[in-house]
């Protein structure tokens, strides 16, 4: 035999050992397999801290210890800016006492901000510090009024929302569905402010309490008219024993009417609006493209 053939002869058999030695390893355990894929290697808590957002691992532990000064003035401060916190649907999952601790970082942010802002303008040290409470004075207020804007906002996405949700409810009720039923069916199918609230009037419902108080209440936390008539006259519907759905005919034709009247409203408001950067931005330009060459010449005297 050829030493041509016979290496190709054992290389053909090596080929056929190795296919085999491959083809005969035992095949891994699914559930074993399963079980590799979900165990996570253990992480450290630096590690589990530095994956957490920059809110998280810094802002909120701030925010935490500068509320020990509001947890200090519990008692009808706290009330009241927990009513606010609420009617703006807890931004950032803040209470009385975080919103306290919000200023008070707000306040010192503000007034380093001013000083040293000041200081590498001017140099003046004096007057830096003057710049500092005027900091502290604007980082105290602003706070509030972001979050008087943020309660606007969702009281008005509300009252748009409304007319939507409210026709739906309609259909639901007059499919045969019971009011909490179709509460329940709009929640599911819609999201927004509003859902939330009625999420959470339905949440109260199931654990006990009256239907009535807690309509009252998503009225409290809504702060927009609308949503108060919706829910007044569900009350009264329920107290007289007037049927829902027809209730809620009346008030979906109506609502629909209020929402074209804003439309209309808003169309009529546009001009006035458009005015005042008409008047500000394009017709300086257009003074000056119109103007221009005739004061450069008078300005040239008559030489030119």
């Amino acid at each position: 035999m050829s030493p041509e053939i016979l290496i190709a002869v054992l290389a053909a058999g090596a080929v056929l050992l190795i296919t085999y030695g491959v083809a005969a390893r035992p095949a891994e355990d699914a559930v074993q397999a399963r079980l590799s894929q979900l165990v996570v290697a253990p992480r450290t808590i630096e590690e589990m801290e530095l994956q957490q957002p920059f809110f998280e691992r810094v802002i909120r532990p701030t925010i935490q210890r500068l509320a020990k000064a509001g947890r200090r003035q519990e008692g009808g401060l706290i009330g009241r800016i927990d009513a606010k916190l609420e009617r703006a649907g807890y931004p950032g999952g803040l209470r009385g006492a975080d919103w306290v601790g919000v200023k008070l970082l707000s306040l010192i942010g503000f007034a380093i901000l001013f000083l040293l802002l000041i200081l590498l303008v001017t140099g003046s040290l004096v007057l830096g510090l003057l710049f500092a409470v005027v900091g502290a004075a604007v980082g105290y207020i602003a706070p509030e009024f972001w979050l008087g804007r943020r309660m606007k906002a969702r009281s008005y996405s509300m009252i748009l929302q409304l007319p939507d949700a409210l026709d739906l409810l309609t259909i639901s009720v007059e499919a045969g569905l019971g009011f909490d039923a179709a509460l329940a069916k709009v929640v599911e199918k819609m999201e927004g402010p509003l859902i939330d609230e009625y999420r959470q009037a339905l949440a109260e419902v199931r654990m006990g309490r009256s239907r009535r108080e807690a309509l009252r209440d998503v009225a409290t936390r809504a702060d927009a008219q609308p949503v108060s008539n919706f829910i007044g006259a569900i009350v009264q519907a329920e107290q007289l024993g007037v049927p829902i759905a027809k209730v809620l005919a009346i008030q979906s034709n109506q609502l629909r009417i209020e929402r074209r009247q804003r439309a209309e409203e808003a169309a009529a408001k546009a001009p006035v609006k458009m005015l005042f950067p008409m008047v500000g931005c394009i017709f300086p330009t257009i003074f000056i493209v119109i103007l221009g060459p005739a004061i450069i010449k008078v300005m040239g005297g008559p030489g030119i």
